[in-house]
């Protein structure tokens, strides 16, 4: 089998051409749906570019435009982002941001430099160093601006992250091969009918009987 017959499944009887397998992965990633419109599946890629980024963008709005940023500093190790970066291109502006001020941070101090200014008027960027938990800093402006809204944005760019991880998958191992229109339930049940019919003596097709105990 060569490498390009590796890529075509069959799938309820229709052949599929995935294409280049780890192209449409990357694809996916970048752009929910970009790897499914690549290989030409386009109803499944419209459906997914449009249901997980609107997800995405409605929890970022939620958040006050803030939910979504890169930091792994002391107080403030954003974990959340691992899982919201499975969107990709949508998320990647935060680790710019995030290097910014990083390299803006005096290390024996922690606290961010008086000369930083963060890029693109703050989008994506994180909150001023240090960040301590119960004291007053600029994530907690964030919490008492938005409220509930910040944690229910910072939960849904998490699940359209999670529900992208899916969509890379699919885009990698194409659909299911099992199949999903019940033709084959079909054919297995007329099969199973023909199997009941017994031949008779002139020829002819007679049901089959069960014998009488």
């Amino acid at each position: 089998m060569t490498k390009e017959e590796s890529n075509v499944i069959e799938v309820d009887g229709q052949l599929v051409d995935l294409r280049n397998r780890h192209l449409a992965a990357l694809l996916a990633w970048l752009i929910p749906g970009a790897g499914h419109f690549y290989q030409g599946r386009r109803a499944k890629g419209g459906l997914f570019v449009i249901s997980i980024l609107m997800i995405w963008i409605l929890g970022f709005a939620l958040g006050g435009n803030h939910v979504v940023y890169a930091s792994w500093q002391p107080g403030d190790k954003r974990w959340h982002y691992f899982l919201q970066a499975g969107v990709g291109a949508a998320a990647l502006p935060a680790l710019i941001q995030g290097d910014r001020m990083r390299r803006m941070t005096d290390p024996t101090t922690g606290r961010t430099l008086d000369g930083y200014q963060p890029l693109w008027n703050g989008f994506m960027a994180p909150p001023h160093r240090p960040v301590i938990e119960k004291n007053a800093d600029e994530v907690s402006a964030w919490y008492a601006r938005r409220g509930a809204g910040y944690e229910m944005g910072t939960w849904y760019t998490m699940i359209a992250g999670l529900l992208n991880i899916l969509v890379i998958y699919d885009a990698y191992a194409g659909p299911l091969s099992i199949p999903i229109s019940g033709r084959k339930g079909r054919e297995r049940a007329k099969e199973d009918a023909d199997e009941s019919v017994e031949p008779d003596g002139d020829g002819s097709h007679q049901p089959a009987t069960t014998a009488s105990a």
